[in-house]
């Protein structure tokens, strides 16, 4: 099991790499000055998505990931 520093680390990491640094601390300070329940976003998360059509994006965001 990961300890909660590790599981911040890759996080950040994870944020970095994908929204570069300046996004991802853009990112983190709008979680921290917004209201956000994770747990009310992810009951409305995808409820427009089918399994099939969220194995597409993920097949598209893989290949386009590996480009």
């Amino acid at each position: 099991m990961k300890t909660d520093t590790d599981i911040r680390f890759e996080g950040i990491r994870a944020l970095i790499e994908v929204l570069g640094t300046v996004e991802a601390e853009r990112f983190i300070a709008l979680i921290n000055r917004d209201r956000f329940d994770y747990t009310e976003w992810r009951k409305t998360q995808w409820q427009q998505e089918t399994v099939a059509s969220l194995a597409t994006r993920a097949r598209a965001l893989r290949k386009k990931s590996t480009e």
